[in-house]
């Protein structure tokens, strides 16, 4: 008999009073449980998902029995609006689409070709039949439906024969000329209800598509003429400024002006019919847009927006209207600011890439192509889009619309907005952009952009700005533009003009009242920028793609430029130059020289001018200032600095002129100074104190012990033998100011040891304060300063040259009939040769557009190329002894006189307040007193010749 309800089983479990198997068969009796809800948790899920699955099935072959039914019914009659229906309802099938589209038209191929793109030969009661019919509102949304059908069909092989056969459908759906005249004018909008709908379901996108999926320079592809027609019909069904028309102006130029060289992928006659009919005189409906054009492009997107505008708008420039040119220019301007730094500088496609980097070589004149790159990645721009692009910058075009600026002055602004955008995406470009500028009008444009664009501005009218809380105020954003560009121009045109020149109030373009308070302007911007840098660090300008690192640097070149003119000869007013009383120059002073110590040498001596400023400036605002723009501070608290940073130098290498540890002890023969210095100096450090012993002619040591007077004889005697022109280092100017010479010979390997030599020995006269007697040409002082000569610095080294170019400058006649080329003739040994200035410049013509590129190179090539190997052996030696940073604190003059002194007169009660006694002598000893009553007897000849005696140098010391 079978147990009941688990008796048995009841009975033979057992049970432990203990409690351990009894907690283990409970947790076991839980996973148990819970495995099996587990189990039929699965069970149902499969259940659901088999019924899921049998009801998709069902549904599938219920909809392929309906669709192939659908399709019977379209096979049998397709050009009905049953058949519409069928063709609407079965969705996207090319092979149906394609045998509608066959049906709705003749073989075209059997048509001249003159007559395919008219499209004549529709049947038009197949295609239009339902225009008429009481179903005309189902047969005309079915119409929609199929005309979106159709142009994503096309832009999946739009190459394809059936593929011509649906645009041509698809043009004459959307051709309200041909449907008025076909149907008539009451029916005139269905053109217009088709276009709406395809507009609204991507008709540019699958456009664009389509005629990128065709090679480029497939010219003869029968689907060009009909994609190129689709672009311009949407046009003709809706009135312009209105906002559908705007809505289309905006696809139009996202999807479509996008494309990669467009103008290249059509045949001329498309081309032709393209440009006539883009709506270029309605591009002011875009006002609203350009900034939504620019965040939803992409840089490569943008740069072909760019390049075909220039293809199609320049032609129309004289017909468009001010509103729409205004809008042209706005968009150029903001496609162009929102390009990364150096967009249309990188290389091209079949070229190596460089390695990029933030900063460039600082020696860049007119005509230098050598260019940087930002860490950002840059389009690769092809050759074709880069010729495009050069009509941007190009004079002809620049003239034709500064001439549109000349005729409506509201351009301006926006002009100036679009060029500074332009230096700032193409740096190459500037110096062309600059020079059709300044010759345009004569330097009119220089003087309207100040008086117009920035003088009454806040910028402009507010000498006592406070820059930091400008910088990030919406309201200036329109401001900034002007100065940049005015301070681009102006320090451009004092690259190519004298003194003289300057000086006169007919071209000086500014006039120097105008000059003092737009100086004053940039100097307070500038020195608000390097005093506040902290503040400004990876900030930009509002509305422009640029930091204010770099506002910062062209504004301190502009200011240098003027600064260096008033140095030569002055004509600003008494402390124009100075921060003023609000700095405090004692706390500066120790604040700068502790800053210094701070410091880490920057790697190399001839780091370019941008990256030292970002160092500088960056590390301390101290540094910033008095390594750009020393001026702010007195010259005599420089001086303090200066003096200040060598003893703190000292006192870090523990050098002791009192004490002859670490002394460099030389024997000097007395008839071999310059070459035993040579030879014995070369390797010593000369920042440690040098005993120099001279040997007599008979080779005997002279008595007495280098006190530092036997070492100012050697320095003398010295400097006199390697500054003799005679030896053929150095050359003299008119003035006997000397330069090192250009000669073959002065950039051989020895010559430059013999350079670097020099500037070692130069060093030490400044580390020590020994004063020099010997006169530098300023341009080459500008070497050391790491500073770009002009062709003003031209006069003093070549009279006869800067006169030839300051005439071709101004010349008024046609500039081609002095048969000038870009090359410039040097003369060695007897024999002339020419040296091409730019690559085949001998083929290249100098014209009255590239004269003042011409004239900046020729002065560069003469001032710089010669003697840029010797200049840099000079420098290289100069800077192991002085940091080169400690120099940048003064301009080419200050510096003759820190290296030679004042040239002025000698004062003897300052230089007897000043004097120090040996020995046990003093002011008030009787051979003191008769002393200086002999010097009261001299006069200033002779006391520069008792001054020479005692330190070497004739001229008073500085402090």
């Amino acid at each position: 008999m079978l147990p009941l309800f688990g008796d048995e089983h009841r009975r033979k479990r057992a049970i432990d009073l203990g409690g351990s198997k009894s907690a283990t068969s409970h947790a076991a009796i839980l996973e148990q449980a819970k495995a099996q809800r587990f189990k039929r948790e699965v069970l149902r899920r499969r259940e659901e998902s088999a019924l899921k699955i049998q009801s998709w099935w069902r549904g599938t072959l219920e909809a392929r029995c309906v669709k192939r039914h659908m399709r019977q019914l379209f096979l049998q009659d397709m050009t009905s609006l049953t058949g519409l229906r069928c063709l609407v309802l079965i969705g996207q099938d090319d092979d149906l689409l394609q045998q509608w589209s066959a049906a709705m038209s003749v073989d075209d191929c059997k048509w001249p070709s003159s007559c395919r793109l008219t499209l004549v030969h529709v049947h038009t009661d197949l295609l239009f039949g339902g225009a008429g019919s009481q179903d005309k509102a189902h047969w005309l949304t079915l119409l929609c439906r199929v005309s979106v059908l159709l142009i994503t069909s096309v832009a999946k092989a739009p190459s394809s024969p059936p593929a011509v056969t649906q645009l041509q459908v698809l043009c004459k759906l959307l051709d309200p000329s041909y449907g008025a005249r076909v149907l008539g004018l009451s029916d005139f909008d269905l053109p217009r209800v088709l276009t709406q709908h395809v507009m609204r379901y991507g008709l540019y996108q699958n456009v664009r598509s389509s005629i990128e999926a065709i090679v480029i320079d497939s010219k003869d592809d029968p689907a060009i003429p009909y994609l190129v027609k689709l672009v311009y019909l949407p046009f003709s069904n809706v009135p312009p400024l209105t906002e559908l028309f705007t809505q289309y102006m905006h696809a139009l130029t996202i999807h479509i002006l996008t494309i990669p060289l467009l103008p290249y992928r059509m045949p001329l006659l498309s081309l032709s019919q393209f440009s006539a009919k883009l709506p270029l005189a309605y591009l002011q409906t875009l006002s609203s847009c350009t900034t939504d054009i620019v965040m939803q492009t992409s840089a490569s997107a943008q740069i072909n927006i760019i390049a075909n505008l220039l293809h199609f708008t320049p032609p129309r420039y004289a017909i468009l209207p001010l509103p729409s040119l205004t809008v042209y220019i706005q968009l150029l301007r903001a496609l162009l600011s929102a390009l990364p730094v150096h967009a249309f500088d990188p290389p091209l496609p079949d070229s190596t890439t460089p390695t990029w980097e933030e900063d460039g070589d600082d020696e860049h004149v007119a005509g230098d192509t050598t260019v940087s790159y930002s860490a950002q990645s840059l389009p690769v721009l092809d050759a074709r889009t880069r010729k495009r692009l050069q009509t941007l910058p190009s004079g002809p075009h620049l003239n034709t619309l500064l001439k549109l600026t000349h005729q409506h002055p509201q351009l301006l602004p926006d002009m100036v907005a679009l060029l500074v955008a332009l230096h700032i995406v193409w740096p190459t470009a500037k110096d062309e952009v600059l020079g059709t500028l300044l010759l345009y009008g004569g330097g009119g444009l220089v003087r309207e952009i100040y008086r117009d664009q920035v003088r009454p501005t806040p910028l402009g009218r507010d000498e006592n700005i406070d820059t930091i809380k400008g910088t990030n105020n919406p309201s200036l954003q329109d401001w900034w533009p002007p100065l940049l560009l005015l301070a681009d121009l102006y320090t451009h045109t004092l690259r190519t003009m004298g003194d003289d020149e300057f000086f006169s109030n007919s071209r000086t373009l500014l006039t120097l009242n105008e000059l003092v308070p737009f100086s004053r302007t940039l100097f307070n911007i500038a020195f608000t920028l390097y005093w506040r840098d902290d503040q400004l660090q990876d900030t930009h300008v509002p509305g422009l793609n640029l930091r204010w690192t770099n506002v910062r640097e062209r504004l301190t070149k502009c200011l240098q430029a003027i600064h260096a003119r008033d140095s030569r000869r002055p004509f600003m007013p008494p402390n124009h130059w100075h921060v003023g009383t609000q700095i405090d120059m004692g706390s500066f002073i120790d604040a700068a020289v502790h800053e210094e110590q701070q410091t880490d040498e920057v790697s190399g001596p001839l780091v370019t001018s941008k990256g030292r400023q970002a160092y500088f400036s960056h590390l301390s605002p101290r540094l910033g200032i008095l390594n750009n723009i020393p001026f702010a501070i007195p010259f005599e608290t420089r001086v303090h600095i200066f003096r200040r940073s060598v003893q703190a130098d000292r006192d870090k290498r523990g050098i002791n002129h009192f004490s002859r540890v670490n002394r460099v002890e030389v024997s000097i023969r007395r008839g071999h100074i310059a070459q035993d210095g040579y030879d014995k100096l070369s390797g010593e450090d000369l920042r440690a104190p040098i005993a120099i012993t001279f040997i007599d002619q008979f080779g005997e040591p002279e008595a007495g012990i280098d006190g530092g007077g036997v070492f100012k004889e050697f320095f003398t005697s010295l400097c006199k033998e390697v500054f003799d022109t005679d030896r053929g280092l150095w050359l003299e100017t008119k003035k006997n100011e000397i330069y090192p010479n250009p000669h073959s010979y002065a950039s051989e390997a020895y010559s430059l040891s013999w350079y670097q030599f020099i500037g070692r020995i130069l060093g030490k006269a400044l580390y020590e304060g020994i004063l020099v007697e010997v006169a530098f040409a300023g341009f080459f002082l500008a070497k050391w300063l790491d500073k770009q000569s002009f062709l003003n610095d031209l006069a003093s080294l070549d009279p006869d040259l800067y006169q030839g170019l300051v005439f071709l400058k101004n010349y008024t006649g046609n500039v081609e009939d002095l048969s000038l080329n870009f090359t410039v003739a040097t003369e060695e040994f007897g024999v002339t040769k020419a040296v091409d200035l730019i690559p085949n410049g001998s083929n290249v013509a100098v014209t009255r557009e590239n004269r003042l590129q011409y004239i900046c190179l020729v002065s560069h090539y003469r001032l710089t190329t010669q003697i840029k190997l010797q200049s840099e052996a000079f420098f290289k030696g100069l800077s192991e002894t002085i940091e080169p940073r400690w120099l940048r604190m003064f301009n080419q003059q200050e510096l003759q006189i820190l290296l030679g002194g004042v040239n002025s007169p000698i004062d003897l009660g300052d230089l007897r307040q000043h004097a120090q006694y040996g020995g046990l002598y003093s002011d008030q000893d009787p051979t003191i007193q008769a002393f200086w009553k002999v010097m009261e007897s001299f006069d200033q000849e002779q006391r520069r010749a008792f001054l020479r005696f005692v330190t070497s140098c004739s001229r008073p010391p500085l402090l």
